[in-house]
């Protein structure tokens, strides 16, 4: 669980109670707007799908002059770090919560690849040359 799950999970729980009648009737409304504008700032600030190079980018926070993510994790995210304080996160929790992770490249071969394997055409060998190709300081 990242993050923005974290904090869904803490809006839901809020929304949970109100409906069943935590709150007193005069901080519902109230309660039930705050539940609003934080799914409002969750829709915003999530993982980014644009950016499958960068596992768990802020769609919200947008891109640098390089066009690449400002953000690189949901979890470093500013506006979700606010969110997560005013739902009560604690350091041990933030410490625990999953950070996407780039997949790992296959490990290479212990033969490395050298010219010949990335030649287009196929290696020609002196003694392949025709007789009437060859000078007369010819050496096979």
């Amino acid at each position: 669980m990242d993050l923005h799950a974290w904090i869904t999970q803490q809006v839901d729980h809020v929304e949970l109670l109100i409906d069943e009648g935590e709150f007193p009737p005069s901080q519902t409304d109230g309660v039930r707007l705050r539940c609003e504008a934080d799914r409002r700032i969750l829709a915003r600030h999530r993982i980014d799908p644009a950016f499958p190079a960068f596992a768990g980018t802020c769609e919200g926070c947008g891109l640098d002059d390089w066009g690449l993510p400002n953000i690189e994790s949901v979890n470093d995210c500013p506006e979700l770090l606010d969110l997560a304080h005013a739902h009560g996160i604690t350091p041990e929790t933030l410490a625990s919560l999953d950070r996407p992770q780039i997949p790992k490249p296959p490990p290479r071969s212990e033969r490395r690849l050298g010219l010949g394997d990335i030649r287009a055409t196929p290696t020609i060998t002196t003694s392949q040359v025709p007789a009437a190709l060859r000078g007369p300081r010819w050496k096979p």
